[in-house]
């Protein structure tokens, strides 16, 4: 994206909103290498020119990539008339155009990847991919081996199609069951329907890793940081 409207420079970069961005070039806040700019219009070289705004460096970041350890009781949304999202938790990040990659229920929480990438989000969200998704959950009832069974068979949720495959690992079995559960689809409410198939109910939930990304243990609930090189480019090799 070498060269973009100086106004979307600026929005993208979360200076402001379009409207924002223009009145602020109109009262001739900004300048791209030294020189006013008069027109939201003016195309700017992303690699190259130096932008100011209010007399701070404005730097340009095609895509970003955020981990966000979600808590429970926010919505993985970008905006909700109702419900906090988990946009709103990105607190220090203005630009307007990032988004989770795919879902978790209000009372799940976990891993969830924050971006603007689209391309990539459609890499780990097409079905045919079968991008592994780990959770670990408490479980009302005491699972077995014979649960074990029925998700590596495939279970009837109500759709359409029995789920794929899962790996069901039990951590400890009784009136209160802890497990990790690895799946590769994302159906709507799967996890919690899977185990409702088999009589149980899901107390707990929490996402562990999407593909090869896993969620820092160090970060708490509702806190979130930007992925490491090695992590993005784990990422992309995915694909």
């Amino acid at each position: 994206m070498p060269n973009i409207r100086l106004d979307k420079y600026l929005a993208n970069m979360g200076v402001g909103s379009r409207t924002a961005v223009k009145e602020l070039i109109r009262k001739k806040q900004v300048t791209v290498n030294e020189v006013t700019a008069v027109s939201p219009e003016q195309k700017v070289d992303t690699e190259r020119d130096r932008i100011f705004c209010q007399g701070e460096p404005i730097g340009f970041t095609e895509f970003e990539y955020l981990m966000l350890h979600k808590p429970a009781g926010v919505v993985s949304a970008v905006t909700d008339d109702r419900d906090r999202t988990v946009i709103d938790l990105i607190d220090a990040r203005k630009r307007k155009d990032l988004f989770p990659v795919g879902r978790l229920d209000k009372d799940t929480e976990g891993l969830l990847l924050i971006t603007n990438d689209g391309k990539l989000a459609n890499q780990l969200l097409n079905p045919r991919k079968h991008v592994d998704k780990t959770y670990y959950a408490r479980v009302r009832g005491a699972v077995t081996a014979a649960e074990q069974e029925c998700f590596r068979e495939g279970l009837d949720i109500g759709d359409d199609t029995l789920t794929k495959p899962a790996e069901l690992e039990i951590l400890s079995s009784g009136p209160e069951s802890e497990i990790l559960l690895t799946i590769t689809e994302g159906r709507f409410h799967q996890v919690k329907r899977m185990f409702q198939a088999v009589g149980m109910e899901i107390l707990y939930l929490k996402r562990l890793s999407m593909g090869p990304l896993r969620l820092d243990e160090s970060l708490p609930a509702g806190a979130w940081r930007p992925l490491t090189v090695d992590e993005i480019r784990a990422l992309h090799e995915r694909r």
